[in-house]
């Protein structure tokens, strides 16, 4: 299998494992938490498709990358962003992140510049900042982190069981645009992941995205729903495209967090339309553009 070394821990490397298929404009696709590279095959299918070249990577303590036990911070995840296009020589990128990829791409672009990428698309989006503070009362609270952390260390499966339930809105999708078989299948991905992630995941959920939303400088695409009661839209995509110099915002009605699955051929329409010209689409057709 091929492995991409992005750091050490005491006598051994850290290596994440990343697929490269296809050929013409590169596509690195960003993994949510807790899924794997694996979670993006509607969108690889329908990239490859098109001629595109698809890079998907493992997020270190995931899937089948190594499990450090520390390295769960926006930063590091970022340098190893930077390691995963730097040893594929990848230029012309369009970045794609969901959920906790998401925040990779902002740091990155945040961090590291632009030389390399042409566009980003960000899906179930968590910046600009999800700590509820008095200028952002729709954020998380301290206590809620606290509740998260208990909850993870006292029954790690029946925590990640119940954020996906969540996650996939199964009580109002399941059966209709989810299985419980897929529901299942992202569940035994959950529990495989480092046991220590979730954990150190928790404060990274408090990241401060801010200033590096204010240093993108490519055409970025947000496509977050309108039912995701993981990330809340008003708290989220809307002030992250208001902070991007050039973004368009498309919102999918009825979709919850877990978009990428259950509402797979929005997302690969806007995707797609993106990929093709660098840019987002001015107009959709079953959802609503809003303007930022």
């Amino acid at each position: 299998m091929p492995f991409i070394t992005v750091g050490e821990e005491n006598a051994d490397t850290v290596d994440l494992y990343y697929e490269d298929h296809g050929s013409g404009r590169p596509v690195v696709l960003i993994h949510g938490w807790p899924l794997n590279g694996a979670s993006w095959e509607k969108q690889e299918a329908a990239l490859l498709a098109a001629g595109h070249r698809v890079i998907t990577y493992d997020r270190r303590g995931f899937g089948a990358s190594d499990k450090p036990a520390s390295g769960y911070d926006y930063d590091t995840f970022a340098a190893d962003l930077h390691a995963v296009l730097s040893r594929l020589d990848l230029r012309d990128v369009i970045l794609v992140g969901f959920s906790m990829g998401t925040g990779e791409v902002v740091r990155y672009l945040g961090g590291y510049g632009s030389e390399r990428i042409s566009g980003a698309v960000m899906l179930g989006v968590v910046p600009p900042f999800p700590a509820r503070t008095d200028a952002h009362p729709d954020g998380l609270v301290g206590s809620a982190l606290r509740e998260v952390r208990g909850a993870v260390r006292a029954d790690r499966p029946a925590f990640v069981a119940g954020f996906l339930a969540d996650f996939y809105g199964v009580d109002v999708l399941g059966g209709e645009r989810v299985s419980d078989q897929v529901v299942q299948y992202s569940w035994d991905i959950g529990v495989a992941a480092s046991a220590e992630a979730p954990l150190v995941r928790a404060p990274a959920r408090l990241t401060d995205f801010r200033a590096d939303l204010a240093r993108i400088d490519v055409p970025v695409l947000v496509v977050h729903g309108d039912a995701d009661r993981t990330l809340p839209l008003s708290s989220t995509a809307v002030p992250l495209c208001r902070s991007v110099a050039d973004a368009r915002l498309v919102v999918l009605r009825g979709a919850p967090h877990g978009l990428i699955w259950t509402h797979a051929d929005e997302v690969n329409e806007e995707l797609l339309a993106f990929v093709a010209a660098r840019r987002p689409e001015c107009e959709a057709l079953d959802h609503h553009l809003v303007e930022c």
